[in-house]
């Protein structure tokens, strides 16, 4: 018999905390203040051996003389060094850790790395709401940015929920098939079609409600690890459209591969569509799809000149077709449908050999990243 079918009669109508204590009193006044909990219930009258208490959405039961570790509580406070410490230790010996209850959004500060990965036909580990999810950049470019091509094979209804992310930057890409996602303000469901791609800003609410077989994205996000919290009072789609909300400094953008205009990349024979998503960041990130043009012929792919970046990423992924990249230092890389590199500050590099039918999705922090001709080795 499973947990489930055990609970399944049951009507819970609270949950409680009990912790052990030898001074009931003592222990009591403290969860009363400092903490600013409440007292419930004590009993007996006449000899006082257990205590509830409740506050700040948890409910409390002290035991006097009842055994086990007294355990710790995260308190969630506005200035946790308002005691001058951020650790108090209750009578009973209850460990009261203070934490921000809005801390700043933790970037790592690493250098940026390079990683080079390819579809060797796996599918990933399974992630959330059951997709799956191949890792693009393994380390993670020390944990500033996390990047995954995610799988749907069989398509229809996702089990997701309504959510939001706690990001600095977070972009989806569909690379094949389509799937069906609604946001916070946005007006209803829509669908995201190969090609096309969203600019999700810090803490829209958001949901994806179904996809075709075979649906592949590239999602790409910072930090590595950030939060992403159920949202329990928010329904989506949400009555207002609010399509030039700000939110925490970024627009939400719905780029259509359909409408997109196409113009000059950095480099001769190459044109790009811009997704809008540079603009809508202030210039925090840019997103753009980069393919060949019938002015350089298959042939021509060689290029001969090494360049060089100083921002924070240069990302690439192949969309179509396959090209060489060469950088100083490293063995030349081939690069088919599937393979992501991230390029280094510093780093000379250059494609060369493309075939004609070569697309990639280019991914640049800042938007207008600086290229310049690197200085031979």
């Amino acid at each position: 018999m499973t947990t489930t079918a055990v609970l399944s009669p049951l009507t819970i109508r609270a949950v409680e905390v009990m912790l052990p204590c030898t001074d009931l009193d003592a222990t009591v006044d403290f969860f009363l203040d400092p903490l600013g909990f409440r007292l419930d219930v004590i009993m007996p009258a006449d000899d006082p051996a257990v205590a509830l208490l409740s506050g700040h959405g948890m409910r409390i039961r002290l035991e006097r003389g009842a055994t086990g570790d007294p355990g710790d509580l995260r308190l969630a406070v506005d200035e946790p060094q308002a005691l001058g410490t951020d650790l108090l230790t209750a009578p009973n010996g209850t460990r009261i850790h203070l934490v921000d209850a809005d801390p700043p959004l933790a970037i790592p500060d690493s250098a940026p790395l390079f990683e080079l990965t390819r579809d060797d036909g796996d599918a990933g580990g399974e992630g959330r709401a059951g997709m799956r999810y191949r890792d693009l950049l393994p380390k993670r470019q020390g944990g500033r940015f996390i990047a995954s091509h995610i799988l749907i094979p069989e398509g229809g209804p996702v089990p997701d929920y309504v959510h939001h992310h706690r990001v600095r930057f977070q972009m989806i890409y569909c690379a094949a098939g389509w799937v069906r996602v609604v946001y916070e303000d946005q007006g209803p469901a829509f669908l995201l079609q190969a090609g096309d791609c969203v600019l999700q800003p810090p803490g829209i609410r958001h949901r994806v409600l179904e996809s075709s077989p075979g649906l592949e994205v590239v999602e790409i996000g910072c930090p590595a690890e950030h939060e992403t919290t159920a949202e329990h009072v928010i329904t989506l789609p949400t009555p207002e459209v609010r399509p030039d909300r700000v939110f925490d400094g970024q627009r939400f953008v719905r780029h259509v591969a359909a409408d997109a205009a196409w113009e000059p990349w950095t480099s001769a024979g190459f044109e790009c569509r811009d997704t809008g998503i540079g603009a809508a960041t202030a210039g925090l990130a840019g997103v753009r799809v980069v393919r060949r043009t019938d002015a350089l012929s298959a042939d021509d792919g060689v290029s001969t000149v090494d360049v060089i970046h100083d921002g924070e990423l240069l990302f690439w992924f192949i969309l179509a077709g396959t090209a060489m990249l060469h950088s100083q230092g490293r063995p030349d890389e081939p690069l088919g449908r599937g393979a992501a590199v991230a390029v280094p500050a510093g780093l000379g590099h250059r494609l060369g050999e493309h075939s004609g039918d070569l697309e990639f999705l280019e991914i640049t922090l800042p938007a207008a990243l600086e290229i310049r001709t690197a200085t031979p080795l």
